[in-house]
């Protein structure tokens, strides 16, 4: 006996309420549903159906045997959903949103790659700094920098971590020197990312557990990292950023860090998408492509200022 087609067939013979309706359903014919019944029977040594002319219906064992099979078979069929999802080809419009400096600073080292490997996945990019609802936006994916996130319905994946550090460009630093301890940051210009003009303090921390707390922002507030990555390149100033954003500035020169001991905290990086009985082929492939990508950073590239002569 097939034991995985005799409780389908009792499921179908139940559902349909006659054999006939059910051997319709199953594309089989009429002996071959009531063999695989009798067949269940017999090996259980139990009725499972009364059946008459005018009607069927379960047996008490019947009753609590059926609500049994109905619950394996459908786990069993969620887990051959699961399966089918890993190994079909991703394919589809994604719509994803990310943080403005993800978008800015960080898709060219990983949007390229991914679009190139799945040809078939469109994507549509939203690029906000808000906390988008998910769920109700219509994304499938939103990718997030934070120190923790608070409690949701989403599935959370880690991606990263990393510290927030103080970098300038070598033509601010040539013109106003090298800050050599964090209480030379008073005698400098912070450009301070910050909401609405709100006041901006930095909580830094040094070798040795030493802190030091510091006001930025007197000269310039932005609302937009974009906007506050422009005016550090431009030299406007020393600026905090998550390492991973500026590491490729770093190696390359573009951007020095400030002060290599000292940072203000780790920052996270986030994919969170919804619950769903199978992840869809297109996410799980940009959720794990992110997740290769961050995991092949090495965090903070490049000399600090105080490895330069």
């Amino acid at each position: 006996m097939d034991h995985f087609a005799a409780l389908r067939a009792l499921r179908a013979i139940v559902d349909a309420g006659s054999f006939t309706a059910a051997a319709e359903r199953q594309g089989t014919t009429h002996s071959a549903m009531s063999r695989q019944l009798r067949q269940l029977e017999e090996h259980l040594q139990v009725r499972l159906l009364d059946r008459n002319s005018r009607r069927l219906s379960l047996t008490e064992a019947g009753r609590d045997y059926y609500r049994e099979a109905v619950s394996l078979l459908d786990r069993l069929d969620q887990a051959d959903d699961r399966a089918r999802a890993g190994q079909a080809t991703p394919s589809g419009r994604l719509r994803v949103s990310v943080p403005q400096v993800v978008a800015s600073q960080e898709l060219p080292y990983w949007l390229p790659g991914f679009l190139a490997r799945y040809p078939q996945v469109a994507l549509d990019l939203s690029a906000d700094d808000q906390l988008v609802d998910v769920v109700g936006g219509g994304f499938d994916l939103a990718l997030r920098i934070a120190a923790s996130l608070p409690d949701s319905q989403l599935v959370a994946r880690e991606l990263a971590r990393c510290p927030r550090i103080l970098v300038a460009a070598p033509a601010y630093l040539a013109t106003h020197g090298l800050p050599r301890q964090a209480a030379d940051l008073d005698k400098h210009t912070l450009l301070a990312f910050s909401p609405a003009g709100a006041a901006a303090r930095w909580e830094l921390q040094g070798p040795r557990g030493a802190s030091a707390s510091v006001e930025a922002g007197q000269r310039l507030h932005v609302d937009a990292t974009p906007a506050l990555y422009a005016a550090v390149l431009a030299g406007m100033g020393i600026s905090l950023f998550t390492a991973l954003t500026v590491q490729e500035d770093l190696r390359t020169g573009r951007l020095i860090r400030v002060l290599p001991g000292w940072h203000a905290g780790q920052r996270r990086y986030f994919a969170l998408y919804p619950h769903a009985r199978a992840l869809a082929p297109k996410v799980r492939a940009l959720v794990d492509y992110l997740a290769a990508h961050y995991a092949g950073q090495t965090g903070v590239a490049g000399p600090g200022a105080g490895d330069r002569p």
